[in-house]
């Protein structure tokens, strides 16, 4: 998005910011989405970078529109930066650009996906390149970027809030890709589709402040190891993480500290199939969001959103939310179903608000009598096959993340060619025969997995509930 004026906003000897905007109005309807767009640029004394963040907005009277995804993107110099670095088991040397041309790439399902036919580093023949492997959960998207070796400068970009993500903690965004290219993601439907696209109706007006983010340059003396330069990154975002909400932006629209709430509590599960007692909800995800129905905050995107996770006794305290309305959620991993607090809460300007004890009642018909997996929103307990050995990346080889491989769908229907899997709960163990992936099989069936029941246990007459938990997008 090109702005059409600039304009000087803070310029003293500890900082500099300024402006590019980009004003819409009637005469502009067809060629430009309505949004008045606010681009800043942030740089500080003694800081080894500079910081980005954006204002949009749409007025009442205003056209309806869509945005489906909005992110900075940084594309850096292909002859210097070679090594990209996304987590400590997920970093590695990375193909050319033009190892993905046509002479030397071989397309494959989709246009991401491409396999290395004749690269221009003979080490890199037969992997497949993809950005969609790498992408990354918003809970750990905070730092990631590049390393050159000559000479020795690493290129980082650090998101110290997950606050103006949509989709929660879970949800997947790019991150670093062949290009080499580093994206700041504002928004994105990847991995959900129609029902994270921001739509706008006519007369509807709103405004939000994605970020800032911080892009971190840092170097090392020749002789030096460069893999120091990610372990740099990493502590830079630390200290990020702590000093959020930075206190320099100088828009007003970006609330400081001392202008946002707090709210704690204690998180409980009452299931007295499991306990007689009140159990705590050990490591619950809890989150504020726009209120809403029960897990609502999974597709809410218009506004923002502050999660953090209970301890083992199921006390939680989330801080710095900006002011508004909202509605408190949380779920916990190994439990089924979400929860949700049953009043609005709303956050004033310095506000502690202290929620008390809140209790979670998972849905239930009678005793668990089976289960397929753990309801974590993770398919990661579930089989995951090996990839086509011509289709690799060998990053993920032998890698927690193997699903990332390419290909994995195509899986299915060359190991269950004459039928669908057939799952006899009390002889097949899900790890090994559960697939970890609901697929369309080559002859055009949709996987319908059946469940052979141990009848003996239930009475042939009887009518026996079965509730599903929904995992994440991977």
């Amino acid at each position: 998005m090109e702005g059409t004026s600039f304009k000087v906003i803070v310029e003293n000897e500890e900082q500099v910011e300024l402006s590019f905007t980009r004003l819409w109005d009637p005469s502009m309807e067809g060629k430009l989405v309505p949004l008045n767009i606010d681009k800043r640029y942030i740089m500080l004394r003694g800081s080894s970078g500079f910081y980005s963040y954006a204002i949009y907005e749409h007025l009442e009277e205003w056209p309806a529109f869509n945005i489906d995804n909005t992110r900075i993107a940084f594309k850096l110099r292909e002859d210097m930066f070679h090594y990209m670095a996304i987590a400590d088991n997920r970093q590695r040397f990375m193909p050319l650009p033009e190892d993905r041309l046509p002479d030397r790439g071989q397309a494959l399902a989709y246009p991401e996906a491409v396999l290395l036919v004749n690269p221009v580093e003979p080490d890199f023949k037969g992997e497949v390149d993809d950005k969609y492997q790498y992408a990354c959960e918003n809970k750990d998207n905070r730092v990631h970027g590049w390393i050159s070796n000559n000479p020795s400068v690493g290129f980082w970009q650090i998101t110290a809030s997950d606050e103006f993500r949509s989709g929660g903690p879970l949800k997947q965004c790019l991150t670093s890709h062949v290009g080499p290219t580093t994206l700041a993601i504002f928004h994105s439907v990847h991995y959900s589709g129609e029902d994270l696209i921001l739509k706008f109706g006519p007369n509807e007006p709103w405004k939000k402040v994605f970020g800032p983010v911080f892009i971190y340059l840092n170097s090392l003396t020749d002789g030096d190891d460069p893999l120091l330069l990610w372990e740099d990154a990493k502590q830079q975002m630390i200290y990020e993480v702590q000093t959020w909400p930075y206190s320099f932006p100088a828009s007003e629209d970006f609330q400081s500290a001392d202008q946002r709430g707090s709210v704690c509590g204690r998180l409980l599960i009452q299931d007295r199939y499991i306990s007689e007692e009140n159990v705590p909800g050990n490591c619950a995800y809890v989150g504020l969001a726009l209120p809403g129905n029960v897990g609502s905050w999974q597709r809410e995107c218009k506004g923002y959103q502050f999660w953090t996770r209970a301890d083992e006794d199921g006390y939680f305290s989330i801080n710095n939310i900006r002011t508004g309305d909202y509605n408190l959620y949380a779920w916990v991993p190994g439990v089924i179903g979400d929860y949700q607090y049953d009043a609005v809460i709303t956050i004033d300007s310095g506000c502690e608000i202290d929620v008390g004890d809140v209790v979670y009642e998972p849905p239930r018909d009678g005793p668990t009598l089976w289960e397929i997996g753990i309801p974590d929103r993770s398919a990661a307990e579930f089989y995951v096959p090996d990839p086509d050995p011509k289709l690799i990346n060998k990053l993920y080889v032998n890698h927690p993340d193997k699903f990332r491989q390419y290909g994995l769908w195509e899986r299915y229907s060359q190991l269950y060619p004459d039928g669908d899997l057939v799952y006899t709960i009390g002889t097949c163990h899900y790890g090994k025969d559960w697939f970890f992936a609901q697929v369309t099989s080559n002859a055009g069936r949709q996987l319908i997995t059946h469940m052979k029941e141990l009848l003996g246990k239930l009475g042939s007459n009887s009518a026996w509930p079965m509730r599903v938990e929904p995992i994440n997008y991977d």
